[in-house]
């Protein structure tokens, strides 16, 4: 809006000093032909073209005035949308963390399924008993930093719970059960290694006779968190500057 005003002005000045000049033309053209000016005629055209320059000058000094103006309109309206475009950087960067967005990118897949039944002695266990594993093994993702990670495609968050509710597990207050697909993004090197070293995280479920399959992959696609997190008794700290 700001732009179109200064516009508009710089239109209006451009149109009132071309009739100025035109009209001193045109005045200055009549009178030459006429030959030989009179001294009256002279002296009255002198002051005629003196007034012309003064508002030529008042012209172009309102033109200069509205340029600069613009000039500082666009200056600022290029400052604002620097700020702006930082915000939403910023904006979503805390999206990302806080898992409210859908994420692409390489990293592993780690799928586990059940230990097979013991048929001679009738024994059956599954990942629901040794629920304790898979937070080692988010734990483990964790702090090789991997930048999300989802659990049967429920986004794990700070905010996600994983309980055992009866014979399942509850992640994100969603039912999950056998097979177990765990999907981190990151460096996938990184994640393999931390995953697969000696007495680890593999190393433990195929010791408990769970199928374990671990690959990586370079386009992982990980789903945002789905439920609405409300504070109702946390508050900001306001501090105060000395």
């Amino acid at each position: 809006m700001k732009n179109k005003k200064g516009t508009i002005a710089i239109t209006l000045v451009s149109i009132l000093l071309g009739i100025i000049l035109s009209l001193q033309f045109k005045t200055v053209s009549a009178t030459v032909g006429e030959g030989i000016l009179p001294t009256q005629r002279a002296q009255q055209l002198a002051i005629e073209l003196k007034k012309a320059k003064e508002e030529r000058d008042a012209a172009l000094k309102a033109l200069n005035e509205v340029e600069d103006k613009i000039a500082q309109y666009e200056r600022g309206e290029a400052d604002n949308n620097i700020i702006i475009e930082n915000l939403y950087k910023d904006l979503e960067k805390y999206r990302i963390l806080s898992g409210y967005v859908d994420l692409e990118g390489p990293g592993i897949i780690l799928e586990i399924q059940d230990p097979p039944v013991d048929v001679q002695y009738g024994i059956e266990y599954s990942i629901v008993d040794d629920l304790d594993l898979i937070l080692q093994t988010i734990s483990v993702l964790n702090a090789a930093q991997a930048e999300a990670i989802s659990i049967n495609d429920q986004r794990y968050t700070a905010y996600t719970e994983i309980v055992r509710a009866g014979d399942h597990i509850e992640v994100n207050g969603v039912s999950i059960n056998s097979p177990i697909v765990i999907k981190a993004i990151g460096d996938p090197e990184t994640l393999e290694s931390a995953l697969s070293i000696k007495r680890g995280v593999v190393w433990t479920f195929r010791y408990y006779d769970y199928t374990v399959n671990l690959i990586k992959d370079d386009n992982i696609r990980i789903p945002k968190y789905r439920k609405l997190i409300e504070f109702v008794y946390s508050q900001p700290v306001n501090e105060e500057v000395n």
